[in-house]
């Protein structure tokens, strides 16, 4: 039997008196350190609203932008800083405030909401990825610890009996290592937009793109690292990363420390349609990231047959066939290996076209689908049965 539509699973939540959603995420899709994570959310969220559903997104506020909004056919809330949006997003939905909703998706960025607690609506929890290792870069010592406290041994308890939806397998084991239930998670693939496509243009030099926000977790600093010890058997080597943050003033100081400001670009932010010209131009994207959810920058330069050379880390598994689509390797690794694949042609262009046909299975809409059938079957599992039901089963 064919999968029910999007379209299918809004209708039959509003026959079940479900309508109204409101989704829990720290920041949204317009806030300066938007990523991956948001991008998620928004595929998601337009989707559903264009189905019917009357969807809210609540989230904290970002300088420059109004504390509400509607985009893609959904509403923006946006109050609270980083830190004070749970408190404040909690009490707001317990008095009330951004009106009554009928089911609840809560997306847990390292910090709980702690829905479970609060209410009793159908709910499901969204997971990109268990933190970990991160939390001592995001925090001074002792918040590290609380975090991983938090995350590890504190919240998991009152999750373990709702649904719990990842975007990868990867990330599903780790949450059975904390003790989910493997009934209660479902893995569903991020997916990749349909702008990025191949276009059969490639550098004339060795070019290598590395995508994300200048955040300590990212290790951008020890990427050039990487890159000086490919350029010394790839002397034509350039690197680009693209993205902008607070680890800036290092990465341009590890910059002049290799001598590379002629071959090292920081590109800042670019446009969608500049970043899908870059990924084709490119013959390798990487990451030396310390953790990934997904590593969706890794598929969308796949979609442009560019594959990827990045660290072993548990999200990168999620994103890259290993000796497949791309190569994982420790950080340690990282440099020989990008010299190992931009000297090898055919074994490049061998994962640049399995890379392509796995992008090409990748999508929103199935991504979106995924995550509203989970919610859906939260929805009816609340929904009383009918006179006939209940007879049938006496």
């Amino acid at each position: 039997m064919a999968e029910a539509s999007i379209e299918q699973l809004a209708a039959e939540m509003i026959d079940a008196g479900v309508r109204r959603v409101h989704v829990l995420a720290w920041r949204d899709l317009d806030d300066p350190d938007s990523g991956g994570s948001e991008e998620h959310a928004d595929q998601f969220m337009r989707r559903a609203a264009a189905a019917g559903l009357d969807v809210t997104h609540r989230t904290s506020a970002a300088v420059g932008l109004p504390a509400t909004a509607v985009r893609n056919g959904y509403q923006v809330v946006r109050r609270g800083s980083r830190y004070t949006v749970f408190p404040r997003a909690v009490a707001s939905e317990l008095v009330g405030r951004m009106g009554p909703y009928d089911a609840l998706v809560e997306v847990w960025n390292g910090v709980p909401w702690m829905s479970p607690v609060w209410t009793r609506k159908p709910r499901i929890t969204f997971l990109h990825h268990v933190h970990g290792p991160m939390w001592d870069q995001l925090l001074p010592g002792p918040f590290a610890a609380l975090g991983r406290a938090i995350e590890a041994r504190l919240a998991p308890p009152f999750y373990r009996r709702g649904l719990t939806v990842t975007p990868s397998e990867a990330t599903r084991q780790q949450l059975l290592g904390l003790g989910f239930r493997a009934e209660r998670v479902v893995a569903v693939n991020n997916g990749v937009d349909e702008v990025f496509t191949p276009d059969g243009h490639r550098c004339r030099e060795p070019l290598v793109v590395s995508v994300g926000r200048l955040a300590p977790v990212k290790r951008h600093a020890e990427l050039v690292d990487a890159a000086a010890a490919a350029r010394r058997r790839v002397p034509n080597l350039r690197l680009v990363i693209v993205g902008d943050g607070p680890m800036e003033g290092p990465v341009r100081q590890r910059i002049a420390a290799h001598g590379a400001e002629g071959w090292v670009t920081l590109a800042g932010r670019m446009t969608r349609a500049d970043l899908v010209g870059l990924y084709q131009r490119a013959w390798l994207v990487t990451s030396a990231s310390l953790a990934e959810g997904w590593g969706l920058t890794l598929t969308e330069a796949a979609a442009c047959a560019t594959p990827a050379v990045a660290t072993d880390v548990t999200g990168h598994h999620s994103s890259v066939v290993d000796g497949v689509t791309g190569v994982l390797v420790p950080l340690d690794r990282l440099g020989d290996t990008l010299a190992d694949v931009l000297l090898d042609d055919e074994r490049r262009e061998t994962m640049a076209a399995a890379a392509l046909a796995r992008a090409q299975t990748l999508t929103w809409e199935s991504s979106a689908r995924g995550v509203l059938a989970a919610l859906h079957s939260q929805v009816l599992a609340r929904r009383p049965r009918s006179r006939a039901g209940r007879a049938s089963s006496a």
